[in-house]
């Protein structure tokens, strides 16, 4: 399926706005480019309602707690934001959270994990861990139903997730779901979505390596030390010795994405595993679609799909 049209003209749009590659920027560079696509040149009257908005912590980790507006005894959902390990933050996310909150009656807890270079794996995963043991721990503070639990991300937030998922069933804590958009499960791979899609759809090849090498603190994925890390299931949750008994999924992938095939890849593995999947590829979007809703009919109708087959799965 060709390229949205819409998503085609934002990455014109991108590209002439002379934002350096992130892989050739800085850290601070990144994350400045990626505010101002996300905050900056977001008009806040678009915003989705929801019923409050309130910043706090959950240990030293800043959180933002979204509710609707009849928020009595329903789902809780820990979201971890995007962005590589290190680029991302709550007001990134800010609409994406919003529309989750509306769109599921869930309260939702997104997460301000560390990130790297600053703080390099397993920092951002002790964080998003740390936080979902505490939310479940104090469910009653949030939406108050310990049977409807989820976890959820995108992209280096759906590698968290992922693996948080892992470790509750490990810890005997229950998760009612956990939802995953394009998410990075196998940091080194090989697969045919990062070579078809590696250049020209927001996020790169480069960019990739990039973000791994930053969040594992290597030169680069020719390391000793990075091809030791990526085997590690709590940085590739592909790799995980079982995935039998975890929380259904919701798995989104997007056709003109290179984590494309891993993230179909994870989905499959999860069903032959007896998870219970709903996965579904987005033809002619681009990864970091999720959020992008404004721009496309497309995105709003996926952005629609995800949300709902999870509102779905957890009967909120």
């Amino acid at each position: 399926m060709p390229l949205d049209p819409n998503l085609a003209g934002l990455l014109q749009f991108i590209e002439q706005a002379g934002y350096p590659p992130v892989a050739k920027s800085t850290p601070e560079q990144a994350r400045a480019g990626l505010r101002a696509l996300m905050v900056d040149f977001r008009d806040p009257s678009t915003l989705p309602d929801v019923g409050s908005v309130t910043p706090t912590t959950l240990g030293q980790t800043a959180v933002r707690v979204y509710r609707p507006d009849a928020a009595s005894h329903t789902a809780t959902i820990v979201y971890f934001h995007g962005g590589g390990f290190v680029i991302g933050d709550l007001d990134t996310h800010e609409g994406v959270c919003r529309l989750l909150c509306k769109d599921t009656g869930a309260v939702v807890v997104s997460v301000d994990y560390r990130l790297a270079p600053e703080h390099r794996f397993p920092a951002a995963l002790d964080d998003a861990y740390a936080a979902t043991q505490l939310v479940a721990a104090d469910i009653e503070s949030y939406g108050g139903d310990a049977t409807r639990l989820v976890v959820g991300g995108d992209s280096a937030g759906g590698n968290l997730a992922a693996v948080c998922a892992q470790l509750a069933h490990a810890d005997g804590i229950h998760l009612a779901a956990q939802l995953l958009v394009y998410p990075a499960v196998d940091l080194l791979g090989e697969y045919q979505s990062r070579t078809d899609n590696s250049t020209g759809y927001f996020l790169t090849l480069d960019d990739m390596r990039w973000f791994a090498a930053n969040y594992m603190g290597v030169a680069d994925e020719s390391d000793p030390r990075a091809v030791a890390l990526a085997g590690d299931p709590r940085l590739s949750p592909l790799h995980a010795a079982s995935l039998e008994g975890l929380a259904p999924a919701v798995v989104a992938t997007a056709e003109f994405d290179p984590l494309r095939d891993e993230g179909d890849a994870y989905a499959a593995a999860l069903a032959a595993a007896g998870v219970s999947v709903r996965h579904r590829r987005f033809d002619g979007l681009i990864h970091g679609f999720y959020g992008m809703e404004l721009i496309s009919p497309a995105v709003a109708e996926a952005s629609a799909w995800i949300n709902a087959q999870l509102k779905e799965l957890i009967g909120s």
